[in-house]
């Protein structure tokens, strides 16, 4: 089979295209034939590290967390019913050397999601990490909700930072089908019609005014919970614009910068700062995110494609390397990999 490969840290060309073996599921475990790789920026940042030239996690290390296929094998232990599932994939690479860029994937079986017959490969290869990540920020905040369903964040107003990037999309999409308010913030009117486009109700472009004095138009209570892309160059949008009681969910770092945050004007709102990676998430608040996610996906309340506010840009395997790069570059919507139709 067909694989993308590397071995050590650095820039996209240090990704390779291979033959490798077909894998075999062991206990637990499912095979799925990969139709499509989703690229998100933790892939890339994995495959560059903290300095070029370094080994790799592993000797070999397939890139690129989610994806989704088809179940075509099954190990000791699953249901051979499972066999011709279609599914989405979820941390296919966290701490394990086999990602999704490749043709056939072998992974734990929870982690291969069922995918319903009306929700395209695409879709599925666009949930994972920004469908999860979005979920843990919008759940939370101090009395709830643990869990997305419709009515759930119901009297609640989500301010989505970065409405156009693709966990900002999916908390649009989710924010709304939980019956939220939802505004957000965008650099440009390209940027804007994105968000719109995804259900945002109020989307502020930052470069063109009083961003916080727009937000408090639309919101005038504030918000109560922040879905932050960037919270050290928002932190004063942030605390001007909270409601009482109010949270900050942080799931990105400005590149790697330090936060300082006026104490009293929070203490005094009671405002809550939760750092969100979805990575090292329990296990419970794991499933209880597959779970919401996957019944949003069968309601069809995610949805991907300029329609849907998230462009595809779409890559054949052995442009991987490109893909990475567009990703890096800050593209515009979701990258994603053909594997086969």
């Amino acid at each position: 089979m067909k694989a993308i490969v590397y071995s050590q840290t650095g820039d996209p060309d240090v990704l390779t295209l291979r033959e490798r073996p077909l894998p075999e599921p062991g206990p637990g475990e499912v095979r799925v034939q990969v139709r499509v790789s989703g690229v998100n920026p933790t892939d890339w940042k994995a495959r560059r590290g903290s300095s070029p030239g370094q080994p790799a996690a592993f000797a070999e290390v397939v890139p690129n967390q989610d994806g989704a296929g088809i179940v075509d094998a099954v190990g000791p232990a699953v249901a051979e019913t499972r066999l011709g599932e279609r599914v989405w994939l979820w941390e296919a690479a966290w701490q394990r050397p086999d990602g999704t860029a490749q043709e056939y994937v072998v992974l734990p079986a929870r982690q291969a999601v069922p995918l319903p017959d009306g929700a395209s490969f695409d879709l599925g290869a666009s949930l994972g990490i920004p469908a999860l990540t979005a979920h843990r920020a919008l759940t939370v905040a101090d009395g709830g909700p643990d869990r997305l369903a419709p009515g759930t964040l119901a009297g609640r107003t989500v301010l989505v930072a970065g409405g156009a990037g693709a966990v900002g999309n999916a908390a649009i999409q989710l924010a709304r089908w939980a019956g939220a308010g939802v505004v957000t913030t965008v650099s440009s009117a390209e940027k804007a019609a994105l968000a719109s486009a995804a259900g945002a109700q109020h989307v502020v472009n930052y470069r063109a005014g009083d961003a916080a004095a727009m937000i408090r138009e639309a919101a005038p209570d504030g918000v109560d919970v922040v879905v932050e892309v960037a919270p050290a160059a928002n932190a004063a949008l942030d605390e001007a614009v909270l409601a009482p009681n109010g949270t900050v969910a942080v799931y990105a770092t400005d590149g790697g910068g330090d936060l300082r945050l006026p104490a009293f004007p929070l203490m005094a709102k009671n405002v809550r700062y939760q750092f969100v990676l979805v990575y090292t998430v329990s296990e419970p608040a794991k499933d209880r995110a597959v779970e919401d996610v996957s019944r949003a996906v069968a309601e069809g309340a995610l949805r991907v494609g300029e329609e849907a506010g998230l462009p595809l840009h779409r890559f054949p395997l052995a442009d991987t390397a490109a893909a990475h790069a567009a990703v890096e570059a800050g593209a515009v919507g979701k990258v994603v990999i053909d594997l086969g139709s």
